[in-house]
Parts: structure tokens; sequence; C-alpha cells
């Protein structure tokens, strides 16, 4: 029983010496093999803890597939509610038929796991052998449970938010549940003993939530220079897909509605008028994938706009020393929130952005220096900073070079990628 563990919290050793930590990520939407940025971001956070001398135990609600195990003890916890276990407790919550669509379900299911997650962590752990010292979690929408698991395990409890997921869910997806759904988020923040947020806009949020500033700490996305730095290798890719000598535009992202690719797409037209024998090059797969690949076939951009589809992380170094530059075509939004890992990806491989001023992008790219900044929204100005660089080859030389500084890499010995 939960009960059985209660008690006060076990402080964090001040000294800082090597813990035991558990890292939970209950979002059954981020598989921690896979190749999303979230997955990216778990894996990599357990490694640099583990990198730290840290013991830690990956506790994931989908472990997925396609990239190599971060050095941490991975345990999964899949969903394990039945149709009949959904159903109940939808009629439990006085849920009618008509209502009950697939978005329902789905959300009726979250609240089942959410309610059992603790304990069956708490089994698992023991199954284990393993006595952390503190844990760690990545937010996860209708969760709360991890105050829980922190308590009963009587350790500090570190909550990690990347997004207003509430209103993420609402706008992008869809979200029935939505009074639910709040009251689990202000229960996960005011229960952590502390909270990190990846940018200045997710800690507006969370304080947004009642949660004292001293309780709150920004710390936004980064990336290993050990992996992406401006030595890394683009030839193999050019080679592959036919880009030498010719200019490379490139996005690498998981093609999501708040990504701008049409944006981007309508940007590239107008380049290609200039540049006829420029590339998009898109890196990814997502929701987006379809429309945009029928989007430049119906404009006749065939060979001018390449998909590669899934790219496994270990390569996507080699694939952004294959491009001349990268845009981040965020679209204007209010309280734009996001810290984009392809962003610092970029900058660390020696590669100038292309972005709009918005949110913690003007933080992330030096504007003239490390890559050029537009107003958000303005096609014409998102074309021009793409020409300036396309146009003007040791501008663009010079940019990466500072960007790959910027990062903590040297770029000394870096060649242009192919013309």
């Amino acid at each position: 029983m939960l009960g059985d563990r209660q008690g006060p919290a076990r402080p964090i050793r001040a000294e800082c010496a090597a813990m035991n930590i558990v890292y939970l990520c209950a979002d059954r939407g981020i598989p921690v093999l896979g190749d999303k940025g979230a997955s990216v971001h778990v894996r990599e956070f357990t490694t640099a803890l583990a990198r730290a001398g840290h013991e830690v135990t990956l506790l994931c609600a989908t472990q997925g597939e396609g990239n190599p195990y971060p050095p941490a003890r991975l345990i999964e916890l899949p969903p394990d509610a039945d149709p009949t276990e959904i159903r109940n407790e939808g009629e439990r919550l006085g849920i009618g038929q008509g209502e009950y669509d697939q978005t329902m379900r789905r959300e009726v299911d979250k609240l089942i796991c959410d309610r059992r997650l603790a304990a069956r962590a708490l089994d698992a752990l023991d199954a284990a052998g393993v006595r952390p010292d503190a844990l760690y979690e990545r937010y996860a929408l209708f969760h709360r449970s991890g105050g829980d698991l922190a308590s009963a395990l009587r350790v500090p409890y570190v909550l990690e938010v990347n997004a207003p997921l509430v209103y993420e869910q609402e706008r992008f997806r869809g979200l029935r549940l939505k009074a639910m759904a709040e009251d689990a988020e202000v229960t996960a923040f005011q229960r952590a003993d502390h909270i990190v947020a990846v940018s200045e806009a997710v800690r507006e949020h969370v304080l947004s939530r009642q949660v004292p500033v001293n309780r709150v700490t920004v710390l936004p996305n980064g990336v290993d220079i050990r992996c992406f730095h401006p030595q890394a290798d683009g030839q193999w890719i050019r080679t592959r897909h036919g880009l030498h000598g010719r200019p490379v535009i490139g996005f690498v992202g998981s093609l999501k509605p708040w990504h701008g690719l049409d944006f981007l797409l309508d940007a590239f037209m107008l380049v290609s008028r200039q540049w006829p024998e420029a590339v998009l090059l898109v890196v990814g797969e997502g929701p987006g994938s379809a429309a945009l690949q029928s989007r430049a076939t119906e404009n006749g951009l065939a060979g001018k706009v390449i998909m590669t589809g899934r790219v496994p992380h270990e390569d996507i170094p080699g694939y952004l020393a294959a491009m001349d530059l990268t845009v981040a075509p965020y679209l204007p939004q209010d309280g734009f929130y996001f810290s984009p890992l392809k962003v610092v990806e970029s900058l660390a491989v020696g590669r100038p952005v292309v972005a709009p001023r918005i949110g913690q992008l003007p933080s992330l790219i030096e504007d003239g220096v490390t890559g050029l900044l537009f107003p958000p929204g303005d096609l014409a100005a998102c074309v021009g900073c793409i020409l300036t660089l396309v146009n003007g080859p040791s501008r663009r030389q010079a940019m990466g070079h500072r960007a790959g500084e910027a990062a903590g890499g040297s770029s000394a010995g870096t060649k242009p990628p192919g013309r």
C-alpha cells in the first residue's frame, strides 16, 4: 500500500554526490527510443545524468524503438486499462454514450492509468531493487501521480514542464475533459518540490498555477556537442540525395501543426524563382508530411523538395551538416513557449538559422551573428533572410563559424558543405 511508505522526504545531499535517480515519463506519446524531439530530450537528459555519475532508472509508458538505449535501467509501464474498465469509468463520471468518442475514451484511459501508476511504479522499483534518492518527472497531461510516488518513496520531487499541455492539447488535438486536465496539472505543479521550465513563457504558465517563484527554474533545451559539432560530416548526405553544388535550405522536425510548414514552402517557392537549383531538405516525419509533399508536387517542385521521412537521431548531425542553412518557420502566436531542439542542434553543427523574432528564439539566435531573425509571419522578410544567406556564402559561413563556437564547439577546419 502507498500509505505504508509515507513520511518526510529525504533531503538531497548538499555535496551533490552520485545519486540514484528515478526519471518518470508517463506520456505514452513519447516513445523513449523514438525519433521525436521529446524522445531525444528524455534520452539526452538521462544520459547527462549518467555521465555526471548518477545511477538512473527510467520509468516510461512507451519504450518505442529506433535508437540506442540510454545508459539507464529502463522499465516500461504501458497503459493497462481494458475497454470494459474505460467504459465503466466513463459511466462513473457521468459521460453519456453520445459523448463517448475516441478522444473521450483516450482521456478516460489516461485518468485510470494515472490512478494506478504510483503503485505500479513502486512494485517495479521494488522488483528491480531500486532505492532512489530523488524523483525527476517529465510532466504528462492528466497525470498527477508523480507526487504520490515521491511521497511514498519519501524523496524530493522535481517536475520538468515543457509546454502548457492543456492549452496545447485543446488547440491542436482536441480536449474533452479540460477541467479534469487542469485540476491534474495544478495538483502536480503544486506538489513538486521544484519545477524546471524550458522557457520563460512556460515559467509564466507554471507561476499562473499559484506556484511560488522560488520553486521554478528556467533551463532551456541544450545539445550534446560531442555529437553535434561543426566537424560533422554531411558529404554522404549530399551524395545520397544529389545535393552537391546546390543551395540546401533545411528543416528538421516532427512536422507538427505549429511548425509553420506551409509558410516554409511558400518562402521556398519564392526563393526558387531566384535560385532554381535550390533544394528544400525536410528531415523527419509527422502529421504534416503528406500535405507538404502534396503541395510541393502540385506546385511543380518535384526534385526540389526532398522529404527524407524518419531519420535516426544519430544521423541528424550529418543531415544538418549537408545544409547551408536551416529555417525554424514558426507562425505568430501569443505566449510562444517552445525551446526548439532543432535550433540549438543546427547552431551547434555550425549552420545559421533563419527564424521569427518570437519567444525564446532571439535568445538562442544572435541576429546577424549566428542567424537572421524576421518579424513573425512576414513572408517577404523571411524570404529576404534566406536569400541573404544563399547569396552570401562568406557571410553564411562566418555566421556558421560563430554559431558553432557559441555552442561550445570549435569550427576550426570546418569546410562548406558542398558549394
